[in-house]
């Protein structure tokens, strides 16, 4: 089925499969890369997008159920010349080892700084609790979000 939704400001339309996850649909039908495919289960956090202004594991939720609806990835967060002040903390703090789980965590990270910019501890860990990282450890993480909070204000 043709679908037709506004990805990262822009209306957008392609096939979608039958079944076809929004993960998929966007990585090989939009060609936007930047959302990661890890477990397909919704457990670790690497396909983390925008849908109608909330966060969601874009790998559980089907391509088609979203014709007419808005959703935003991590490349809506940079230009070619420029990072996101997220991405920079991130970067600064030494929050990214493999890189594969930094979109989903830079996408939930910018939804907590939207709501809540002055997060504590405690609340930035409930926010990135459904995001997994196996290199880094969450210290730097935690820096890196702290850091971010600062800049993005």
């Amino acid at each position: 089925m043709r679908i037709e939704l506004r990805v990262n400001g822009s209306m957008r339309a392609a096939e979608a499969r039958d079944g076809e996850s929004l993960l998929s649909f966007l990585r090989e039908e939009l060609a936007l890369p930047g959302s990661k495919n890890a477990c397909e289960q919704g457990e670790c956090g690497s396909c983390s997008v925008m849908l109608d202004g909330a966060l969601v594991c874009s790998c559980l939720v089907l391509a088609g159920a979203c014709a007419g609806k808005s959703v935003e990835t991590v490349e809506a967060l940079s230009t070619t010349e420029t990072l996101h002040p997220i991405q920079q903390a991130f970067l600064d703090a030494g929050a990214v080892q493999c890189g594969f789980c930094t979109p989903g965590f830079i996408v939930a990270t910018n939804a907590l700084l939207a709501t809540n910019p002055e997060p504590r501890d405690a609340e930035i860990r409930e926010a990135l609790s459904g995001n997994i990282c196996r290199c880094t450890g969450y210290g730097k993480i935690l820096e890196a979000v702290h850091a971010a909070a600062r800049g993005v204000r």
